[in-house]
């Protein structure tokens, strides 16, 4: 057990290593606001899409078809519980900030971090699980998450679908269901690219936390319920809820995982969209971020421990 949290801190201190280096250049004036906007742009509509082409660039068999299948289902229902239960939260606060603390509660930030997590710990065949989960998550933070911050009149359904992660899963899974493979030199490009996404996202987050003010982060009294529930309480249920199914120990622990992963960029970006509570959004990704590197490990020991892997 030891061996393992060490393993899986180690992993999860080399991304903050990475971090820091956003943060550094960020904090010296050499990664600006319009680079920084850059950069995300490249990993969302270019790094991110092909990673998920790469990754699913393999043998269809009616057997991976299929636990495919039943994590994209599992993964769509757990968003729903998650949805259901931070409807029981903050109800004290006002409706911006309300709003605000209840998505960063449920979405986490699989894209940037999860998925070099994944990559790290589980490889390729957690990947595959993993890239499932981003595309739940994608579908379900254009709908419901729209509707959240947004209301009805900030949600579209052509924005839902015409995104920059249901492109590339479409595209992936497009290919994988026709059992199709790209040519070498377009398997190569996409794969190079893919493998871009771990550095590039850590240094993106790095660069975002250096825009924060540290010091208001920490003592904001509401940001530590939503923090609590995100890294902690839905992951534990998660954790629960999935433990009597009996799934393969991959795809349980990579569903904690992901669970389990920081509150997700989107919080910023639609409460800035919507006019919600964006300081408090940013308070909450960076509070999440780093509060991580203890509970990330935690998890994904408690589910390789559960799960018999």
């Amino acid at each position: 057990m030891a061996d393992n949290f060490l393993l899986v801190a180690s992993q999860v201190g080399t991304l903050f290593l990475m971090m820091a280096v956003g943060y550094t250049l960020t904090k010296a004036g050499k990664f600006s606001r319009e680079t920084l906007s850059q950069v995300t742009f490249l990993l969302l509509y270019v790094v991110v899409p092909c990673l998920m082409i790469d990754t699913l660039q393999m043998p269809r068999s009616p057997r991976l078809m299929k636990v495919m299948g039943l994590c994209m289902a599992l993964s769509l229902g757990l968003y729903l519980l998650s949805a259901l239960l931070a409807c029981l939260f903050f109800h004290r606060q006002g409706p911006d900030t309300r709003t605000v603390l209840r998505y960063g509660a449920m979405y986490g930030n699989i894209g940037f971090m999860g998925l070099p997590l994944i990559q790290a710990v589980l490889g390729e065949e957690g990947m595959v699980f993993a890239i499932v989960g981003q595309v739940a998550f994608t579908l379900f933070a254009w709908s419901h998450g729209v509707l959240l911050m947004g209301g009805k009149e900030g949600f579209s359904v052509k924005k839902m679908f015409l995104n920059p992660g249901i492109i590339g899963s479409a595209a992936g899974v497009g290919l994988f269901l026709l059992d199709l493979r790209l040519p070498s030199v377009l398997a190569d490009g996409a794969s190079f690219l893919g493998s871009m996404n771990t550095p590039l996202a850590m240094v993106v987050i790095g660069a975002q936390m250096a825009g924060a003010d540290l010091g208001a982060t920490f003592r904001n009294p509401r940001l530590y319920l939503a923090a609590l529930l995100k890294l902690i309480g839905l992951p534990l249920v998660t954790a629960l809820v999935l433990l009597p199914l009996g799934l393969e120990p991959v795809m349980y622990t990579t569903l904690v995982i992901l669970a389990a992963t920081p509150t997700a960029g989107y919080t910023s970006i639609f409460a800035q969209q919507y006019r919600r509570d964006a300081g408090t959004a940013a308070q909450l990704v960076t509070l999440t971020t780093l509060c991580c590197i203890l509970t990330l490990p935690c998890f994904a020991v408690l589910a390789g421990m559960w799960s018999g892997a």
